[in-house]
């Protein structure tokens, strides 16, 4: 005579991941801003010394630590 499934038996597929969030097109941002030129090519204002070019790139850093840090926290379960 079978023995019934037990039901830890019956679970233990794979659950299938859905990688489709809407919420990975925020990662888009950090990486079409800095193609867009116009927005630190040119030397002023400076900061500390440094022209906006340095500066700007250092605020692309943290645009996409901070998009990424979204898009983690919205799509974990």
């Amino acid at each position: 005579m079978a023995e019934p499934e037990s039901p830890e038996a019956v679970s233990a597929e794979p659950i299938k991941r859905s990688d489709r969030s809407p919420w990975n097109w925020l990662l888009l941002i950090p990486i079409v801003v800095p193609l867009l030129t116009p927005l630190y090519n040119h030397d002023a204002p400076r900061i500390a010394g440094f022209p906006a070019f340095y500066w700007i790139q250092f605020l692309f850093i943290l645009l996409g630590v901070a998009t990424t840090g979204i898009v983690y926290r919205m799509t974990r379960r």
